[in-house]
């Protein structure tokens, strides 16, 4: 029998026996699954504005709306939609109104809600939480892993997405079929057998088996969260602390007001670099989703010419914990949103509280050491004794202290165990607050890879900011493992090598610029008469960090390395802010 004809008789060899399986009792009839109760809508603005589309039931359901569930940003999509494909008209109040209502009332809860706050925050991050190939092909060649995992719907609503992706996008299909090894005989479908021999299955079909099991509408944590959500009580002081690539960290105060409702607050901010002592004053609004999920906008006022711009006017994320005493999450701007605060913030009270160090790292051997410890409400007396810097670390005495900052002298024992160490003054306690360690074995450039956007005056570059951060191996001797002490930013030269994926490449001489403080520029969008072929400025090089003071066991400066990718513009933005928070 010629190969071709054995491949072929394989194939409907395999075919027929996954449909004998699902025959295997002819006269059985399937047992239909009882529908999932949905969510009923009670705000008569949803009702009227959705209601002529998404009809009703007696339960007070709306098609499709009561069987979902989503983030704000989720919510803000689908209007985004409904009025770009459907027509729908609304006002931004209305708009705003009705993401308010569906994100609170249609939301998630806090534990569905965090490990994708990713998405909100604009952060990029290699995705780890994609389950295996298939789904990775049916849902995250447009877009990430984390934009489906937002949403909570029935296993119908999740078979419905995939009908209207198919239906708006034309790469759709491909990729629910993409990549598998048979096709069904007569036809051009792929199939994959499923586990343990069952019915073939499309890699769409693992993707909606994976979310319906793993994002379905109906969860404990949203039962739970719908019983004990209320309404947010936050004005008062918080103390913020907050990194700033490139710039260092800041501490300081936010005074939060209430707005004009409930959910609504206004925002005082001022904060003090650590790094030059320079201040900066952020003042903003913010509306607080389901009752933990913060949304604002500030602006500051602050130093000129920073680079970051930290005065910036700036979106915000943050996740408030259920019990509303600490919050963190990322203020973030620029044209691809690559510069940001990342923040944490505590409520104030009458009890002393620790923000941090000055310095995060203190080599064994070290003697008469100056570390500024930051806090509030430190009491007006205090004594050598009363400051702890864990084994090997002793206060040698305190040269100042006021009710935010104390200045202490430390000595590290020369064979102090290397590690971190919690800082407590009194009852106050920072958990890990300083690192001890003998030697930085490595340095890690963050990002570790990114990406950049040419620009133009037409369309704005999207810049990408590097820092250099040191590593002590850990206890157990090996560097790049998981119990490795991080150090803090380490001082280098920063330089950039050729990315070598063909032959002459000289990507490095076009791309872009990088200053001495990491901060990379790309160069402008479009042909380029210096280079072959009259190509874009576009390309991949490494980001190299030369650390200045730190040499590796060879006796040879540490090194590290990321890999950037420098492409085009986003030359169109779909976007209507209007319906945005």
């Amino acid at each position: 029998m010629p190969r071709a004809s054995i491949g072929s008789f394989l194939i409907v060899a395999l075919w027929t026996a996954a449909l004998a399986r699902g025959q295997s009792n002819p006269g059985a009839q399937p047992t239909a699954e009882k529908p999932e109760e949905g969510i009923p809508v009670t705000d008569p603005l949803v009702i009227s504005k959705c209601g002529t589309c998404h009809t009703k039931d007696a339960k007070g359901n709306l098609t499709r709306i009561s069987w979902e569930r989503a983030t704000p940003e989720g919510w803000e999509e689908a209007i985004k939609r409904m009025i770009r494909q459907n027509g729908v008209a609304l006002t931004p109040a209305e708009a705003r109104s009705i993401v308010k209502y569906l994100a609170t009332y249609h939301g998630l809860a806090p534990e569905e809600a965090k490990p994708v706050m990713y998405m909100a925050e604009h952060r990029i991050l290699d995705e780890t939480n994609i389950p295996n190939d298939d789904v990775r092909g049916a849902c995250t060649n447009c877009h990430a892993f984390g934009r489906p995992l937002s949403w909570r719907r029935t296993k119908e609503e999740w078979k419905l997405l995939t009908n209207l992706h198919v239906a708006l996008y034309a790469t759709a299909d491909t990729a629910f079929r993409h990549g598998l090894h048979a096709y069904a005989p007569g036809g051009n479908a792929p199939l994959v057998m499923g586990a343990m021999g069952g019915a073939p299955l499309l890699p769409v079909d693992a993707a909606l088996d994976f979310l319906g099991k793993s994002a379905p509408l109906h969860t404990p944590e949203w039962a739970a969260w719908r019983a004990r959500m209320r309404a947010p009580k936050i004005a008062g002081r918080w103390l913020v602390s907050a990194d700033v690539p490139g710039r260092g960290r800041y501490y300081g105060e936010m005074q939060v007001e209430p707005g004009a409702a409930d959910d609504e607050f206004i925002t005082r901010v001022s904060l003090t670099s650590v790094k030059d002592g320079s201040k900066l004053s952020r003042s903003g609004t913010g509306l607080v989703y389901a009752g933990y999920s913060w949304r604002g906008r500030s602006k500051g006022t602050g130093p000129a010419g920073s680079s970051p711009d930290v005065s910036a006017e700036a979106r915000e994320a943050m996740f408030i914990s259920p019990d509303q005493l600490s919050a963190d999450g990322r203020w973030y701007w620029g044209e691809y949103q690559e510069f940001g605060f990342d923040v944490k913030l505590e409520r104030a009270t009458s009890e002393p509280k620790l923000f941090g160090l000055d310095r995060v790292a203190l080599k064994t051997g070290s003697q008469s050491a100056r570390v500024r410890v930051l806090g509030d409400n430190l009491p007006a007396q205090l004594a050598a004794s009363d400051l702890d810097f864990g084994s090997g670390v002793t206060v040698r005495r305190v040269v100042s202290h006021t009710a935010g900052e104390v200045v202490a002298e430390l000595d590290v024992a020369a064979d102090a165990l290397p590690g971190k160490r919690d800082v407590s003054l009194r009852r106050a306690v920072l958990t890990g607050g300083l690192a001890v360690y003998d030697r930085v074995d490595y340095i890690k450039v963050v990002p570790d890879s990114a990406l950049a956007h040419l620009g133009s005056e037409v369309h704005p570059k999207g810049l990408q900011q590097f820092e250099a951060i040191g590593y002590q191996r850990g206890e157990d001797g090996k560097s790049h493992t998981a119990d490795d002490v991080e150090l803090g930013p380490v001082d280098v030269n920063w330089s950039v090598e050729e990315f070598l994926s063909m032959y002459g490449d000289d990507d490095k001489d076009f791309v872009g610029t990088l200053s001495p403080t990491g901060l990379f520029t790309p160069a402008l969008d479009g042909p380029n008469p210096k280079r072959k072929f009259s190509r874009n400025n576009y390309g991949d090089i490494w980001v190299v960090a030369t650390a200045k003071n730190e040499k590796g066991m060879d006796g040879r400066p540490l090194v590290g390395k990321s890999y950037l990718v420098v492409t085009v513009p986003l030359y169109i933005k779909w976007d209507q802010p209007e319906v945005g928070q």
